[in-house]
C-alpha cells in the first residue's frame, strides 16, 4: 500500500494504529512515572538502610529529582529512619523492609545496608517486581553476587550497583581519551588507594568479615578496580595474584588515629579483615597493579590511578581532576583539562531514575559489577592460597 494513496478502509486502519500507538505511549507514561509534560504521578521509592551513604548520597539526590518521591525510610534502628523522615520532611519510617516489599506503589529501591544484606534484600525486591539500586560492593562474596545476577535475569527487573565512579565526569573524560586512542595502547594501569590511618568503624560492621566480606579491598578497592575496568572497556580478567594483610587494626584498644568514619571504635568488637592489600590483575587489556591500605605506617594518603599508554599517560587524582603527560615536538608536555565537575552521586541517581522509564541497562548494571566481584574474590583466594589464581 502506498502511503500517498489509500482508501477509507486504509484510513481507518491507520487511524487505529495511531490510536493504539498513542494509547501505548500514555500507558507507558502512566506505568513508569511521567514525562516532561508530567502526565502522571512520580515513581515512589524506598531507601533501605539510613546510615552514612544513604544520608550523604542517595537521599539528597532523590530529593533533588522531580521524577521520584521517597515513600519509605527503612532501618532496623528505628531512630535512624525517624530522623530521616524528620530531616527530609517526606516518607514514612519503618524498621522492616517487607512493608515496602509488599507495597504495590513502590517502583524502585536503594539498598544501603551493610554488605551481608545486599544479596538478600536486592533479590527479594527483584522477585517482588521492583527495580533495585544496591550500594557497592554487590555482595560480600562472588556467590552472592552471582545469585543477584541470576535473579535479575529471571525477573527481568533492573539491578544496578553503586559503583559511582562510572558517573564521575573526570572518569568519563578519561574513558573517552582512551577510546579515542589519545593514549595509544594502554598496557599498564597502576592503582594506589593508601591512607595512613583510615580504618572505618573499627570493631563494628566494617571490620567484621561476616558482615562486610572484607576490609580495604572490598570497601575502597572495589571503586578503584571498577573504575579501571570501566575506563579500559571492561576487559576480561585472566589471572589474579594478591596478598592481603591484617596488621594495624588487630589491637583495637591500641589503634592510634585522628578521626574515624563510622566511629568511634568498639573496644570489644571484631577485627578480622585486611587493612592493606597488594596485587596484580592480568586482563585481555592492560595489566593492572595495585597497592591499597586503610592504614599503614607511612604518613601519606595516596589516592590516584596512573593510566600508562605508549602515546600518552594520565594520572587521575581520585575524586578530582587529572593530568595528561605526553611528548610533542621534541618536548615533554603536561596539561590539565579544565571542566565542570558535577556531583557523581546525583548523576548516578538521575541515571537510575531515568532508566526506570527507558528500561536502559546502565554501565553500573549487575553484569559489569560481577566482573569486579570475580576479581576481588580471586584476590582474596590468591592471598589465602599464596598463589596466582586463573579465572
Amino acid at each position: 500500500m502506498s502511503i500517498l494513496s489509500f482508501d477509507n478502509k486504509d484510513a481507518v486502519t491507520w487511524h487505529c494504529i495511531i490510536d493504539f500507538t498513542v494509547h501505548n505511549k500514555i500507558s507507558r507514561e502512566l506505568k513508569f512515572g511521567g514525562t516532561e509534560n508530567d502526565i502522571m504521578e512520580k515513581i515512589k521509592v524506598a531507601v533501605i538502610g539510613c546510615g552514612n551513604i544513604a544520608n550523604s548520597a542517595h537521599i539528597p539526590a532523590y530529593m533533588k529529582n522531580p521524577k521520584v518521591e521517597i515513600k519509605y525510610f527503612c532501618d532496623i534502628i528505628g531512630e535512624r529512619a525517624e530522623a530521616a523522615v524528620e530531616k527530609y520532611g517526606v516518607g514514612k519510617a519503618i524498621t522492616d523492609y517487607h512493608e515496602a516489599l509488599s507495597d504495590s506503589e513502590i517502583g524502585a529501591v536503594s539498598v544501603c545496608t551493610p554488605n551481608n544484606m545486599h544479596s538478600v534484600i536486592a533479590c527479594d525486591f527483584l522477585r517482588a517486581g521492583k527495580d533495585v539500586l544496591c550500594e557497592k560492593p554487590a555482595a560480600r562474596v562472588l556467590d552472592e553476587a552471582l545469585l543477584m545476577q541470576k535473579t535479575q535475569k529471571e525477573t527481568g527487573r533492573l539491578l544496578n550497583i553503586g559503583v559511582v565512579n562510572r558517573y564521575n565526569d573526570a572518569v568519563n573524560k578519561i574513558r573517552d581519551y582512551i577510546k579515542e586512542g589519545k593514549l595509544g595502547e594502554v598496557f599498564h594501569v597502576y592503582i594506589s588507594f593508601r591512607s595512613n590511618r583510615s580504618i572505618p568503624g573499627l570493631g563494628g560492621d566494617f571490620t567484621t568479615k561476616a558482615v562486610s566480606g572484607g576490609g580495604a579491598l572490598i570497601d575502597w578497592g572495589v571503586h578503584f578496580i571498577d573504575l579501571v575496568m570501566y575506563c579500559t572497556g571492561d576487559p576480561t580478567p585472566l589471572t589474579v595474584t594478591g596478598e592481603a594483610f591484617s596488621k594495624l587494626g588487630k589491637d583495637i584498644a591500641g589503634y592510634t588515629y585522628k578521626d574515624m568514619w563510622a566511629g568511634p571504635p568498639k573496644a570489644d568488637g571484631i577485627y578480622d579483615v585486611e587493612d592493606s592489600v597488594t596485587g596484580m590483575i592480568r586482563t585481555t587489556g592492560p595489566v593492572v597493579t595495585f597497592n591499597g591500605a586503610w592504614a599503614q605506617n607511612i604518613g601519606e594518603n595516596e589516592m590516584f590511578i596512573d593510566f600508562c599508554g605508549d602515546r600518552a599517560g594520565i594520572r587521575l587524582r581520585y575524586l578530582g581532576n587529572f593530568d595528561v603527560f605526553t611528548a610533542e615536538h621534541g618536548a615533554l608536555v603536561k596539561y590539565t583539562p579544565d571542566f565542570k565537575m558535577r556531583n557523581a552521586y546525583e548523576n548516578e541517581i538521575n541515571a537510575f531514575v531515568d532508566s526506570l522509564f527507558t528500561r536502559e541497562h546502565l554501565p553500573s548494571n549487575i553484569d559489569n559489577a560481577v566482573i569486579t566481584s570475580r576479581i576481588m574474590q580471586a584476590i582474596y583466594d590468591s592471598s589465602d592460597a599464596h598463589r596466582e589464581i586463573v579465572l
